[in-house]
């Protein structure tokens, strides 16, 4: 390993956020340094952001770390009771989060198939900030993202959701050309494809067609994206109580993104025309 390209200890950036204890952000920094240190690729740059909620909140600890790994960033947030145990256990999902886009890299050099990832999405799912409870009269659109969406494969955008430990990722396909999402699919235990266009292919199972290439665990919502104004999706966000709404804007025709963000307020995310 070539430690010229492994951050040093005092190089790992740590930011705090509410009433994080003074010994916090070094305990963040020797334990984001015990993942990096045992990377067989270059780490060319790594940082941790801690957040102590309000007592409140039934997990006010937060912790999230971004590494850039070689020009990959890798992502992983968790939330706990106290902050040291949120570090733990961010140790243990960053590594987990690395291990995949090792396997990932090595499927592709050895142009065989990554195969299904280890399941470590439940636990995951266990250890995911709680979402502030406020009155839907009460929620405002706080963060409004607009960005070009990639082009790549539904292989690709999988990937990129599990590296970067999303809960979704909006993206456009490589074949159709459609603005589309991924997700994880918790009663499939893998992930689910929605498309805002025509879908050929089946409703369950591998993605194939003119949508992508198969893809393991992937499987197709053959339901209709939903066209509605950003009033309508609040709506709809507000009545099924789902994580997020996926929909084409009336206006626009193009997939849109309106989820609950932690805080309680949402966020809404826009292609870039």
């Amino acid at each position: 390993m070539n430690r010229l390209h492994t951050p040093i200890a005092h190089d790992i950036r740590v930011e705090t956020r509410g009433e994080v204890s003074l010994a916090a952000p070094d305990y963040a920094r020797a334990k984001l340094l015990a993942v990096v240190e045992r990377q067989h690729e270059p780490v060319l740059a790594a940082r941790v952001k801690l957040t102590q909620a309000s007592n409140h909140v039934v997990k006010p600890a937060i912790a999230q770390a971004v590494v850039d790994l070689n020009g990959r960033p890798v992502r992983a947030h968790v939330a706990a009771a106290t902050m040291q145990e949120a570090v733990d256990l961010l140790q243990d999902r960053l590594t987990a989060r690395l291990a995949r886009v090792h396997r990932h890299r090595d499927a592709h050099r050895h142009h065989a198939p990554a195969g299904r990832a280890a399941r470590d999405d439940e636990a995951a799912r266990e250890h995911r900030p709680h979402r502030r409870g406020l009155a839907p009269e009460d929620r405002r659109i706080v963060r409004h993202k607009t960005y070009s969406l990639p082009s790549q494969s539904a292989r690709a955008a999988v990937f990129e959701l599990e590296a970067m430990d999303y809960d979704f990722h909006l993206f456009t396909d490589a074949a159709s050309g459609c603005d589309s999402v991924v997700y994880r699919d918790e009663r499939a235990d893998g992930h689910r494809l929605a498309v805002a266009g025509p879908v050929a292919g089946p409703v369950a199972g591998p993605v194939a067609g003119p949508i992508g290439e198969p893809e393991p665990g992937l499987s197709v919502s053959t339901a209709a994206v939903p066209e509605l104004t950003v009033p309508e999706a609040v709506a709809r966000l507000d009545l099924t109580g789902l994580p997020f709404v996926f929909f084409a804007d009336t206006a626009t025709g193009r997939g849109n993104v309106l989820y609950h963000r932690y805080d309680g307020h949402y966020g809404l995310i826009t292609p870039a025309r």
